[in-house]
């Protein structure tokens, strides 16, 4: 069988594909300390539960229009008006079966062959290979830990070429926890309009924060940049709702009819009952997401500390998000663990940490970041000082 050379060159996500590494060992019965996907360990909502459950029984139970129903656009827009005093119409946001699915669409939307979209590193690891299926070309940047995994405006005004079509940001990060200050994202954003380089922030992680600084949506930059900005995001994180699979974009009329054509055609619509979950999850109580917050916060400290006290580590703090992402290559061809094995680099530090410590990370060679790795801490604290002993052992 012949298979599509997009499709051939096409590797699985390496977050996904670790946690299946863990959930195999898991499966013999090894006790695994896991930290390898992004999504919170809590509940989700008793209140957002209730709505699905509701929606259910009143028989929402059918096809919805395909960019979602009319009562969550609305929601949508009059969250982003309460939060950031950005306003918005419903013909501007396309509801989609997750943040990951809402980037495709605007990358399908925009992108092709010969075209060119800019991404910092570290970067999510399905950017890239999202970029690639549409036959465009990523254009990675590297930044450094130094920097606190930011990009600079001089970085992004070099990469930019005739090619370019736009620059895909996230900030918080995933999976350095980064964040901009606002300086520096109007800095990025003065270079976008002077270049006409649209921007899609994918700000997803948008209510994690554990600066002083408070969030700034991309679109409120310079007076408002609407017209040059694609916003993503979802209630998968902030309200625990992985599983349930609703993200946003919020872009420019002609590209969201564009894309509320492309979604027609892929998946008809999102899950109705995740559609009248999610408008309970903007439309009630919020106290439930800074409860999550203030222990994400938590968590932050603690892993930060044990970070610190690990020899020959390093790692920049991150501002949100719940990922620590550290740097172990100077560990890196020396015999570690028990069985004094050497490793050349973070996959095979990965693999080796999880077989002889059962501990699960997620290697930055799939971020585009060699030498480093990702630690989740969207677990319990006893979950992971077991593990941070674990990996103390292992560095010996």
């Amino acid at each position: 069988m012949q298979l599509s050379p997009a499709v051939q060159t096409l590797k699985p996500s390496a977050t996904i594909a670790a946690a299946a590494k863990a959930k195999a060992l898991k499966s013999k019965g090894v006790t695994v300390y896991d930290f390898t996907l992004g999504e919170p360990d809590f509940h989700t909502p008793e209140h957002i539960q209730a709505a699905a459950r509701a929606a259910m029984q009143a028989g929402h139970t059918h096809y919805t229009p395909s960019g979602g129903i009319p009562e969550l656009k609305k929601a949508i827009c009059a969250a982003y008006e309460r939060d950031y005093g950005l306003h918005y119409e419903p013909n501007q946001v396309v509801v989609s079966n997750g943040a990951k699915h809402s980037i495709h669409n605007v990358l399908t939307a925009l992108c092709g062959p010969g075209d060119e979209v800019i991404i910092p590193a570290p970067y999510w690891v399905s950017y890239s290979a999202l970029v690639e299926l549409t036959g465009a070309t990523p254009v990675i940047v590297e930044t450094t830990e130094a920097s606190g995994f930011r990009l600079s405006a001089a970085q992004f005004d070099a990469a930019i070429t005739p090619r370019t079509r736009l620059l895909l940001l996230n900030s918080p990060c995933n999976p350095t926890g980064t964040t901009y200050a606002v300086a520096q994202l109007e800095a990025l954003a003065e270079t976008a309009r002077r270049r006409n380089v649209l921007v899609c922030s994918d700000e997803i992680y948008e209510k994690l924060l554990y600066t002083d600084e408070p969030f700034r949506s991309f679109s409120t930059l310079l007076g408002g940049i609407a017209d040059r900005t694609i916003i993503i995001s979802g209630v998968s994180k902030a309200y625990a709702m992985t599983g349930w699979r609703i993200g946003w974009t919020l872009a420019p009329v002609e590209l969201t009819a564009a894309m509320d054509n492309l979604q027609s055609q892929e998946t008809s619509n999102p899950c109705s009952l995740s559609q009248y979950a999610a408008l309970a999850a903007l439309n009630g109580p919020q106290d439930c997401v800074e409860t999550m917050r203030q222990e994400f916060a938590r968590r932050r400290e603690y892993v930060l500390k044990r970070v610190r006290g690990l020899k020959q580590v390093s790692i920049a703090e991150p501002g949100g998000a719940f990922y620590a992402f550290f740097n172990v290559s100077r560990h890196f061809g020396k015999p570690l663990g028990q069985g004094r094995q050497a490793m050349a680099n973070a996959t095979e530090f990965c693999a080796a940490l999880l077989e002889e410590s059962h501990v699960a990370l997620v290697s930055g060679d799939a971020f585009g970041a060699p030498g480093y790795v990702r630690l989740s801490f969207a677990t319990n604290l006893e979950m992971l000082q077991a593990g941070f002993d674990r990996i103390e052992q292992f560095l010996g």
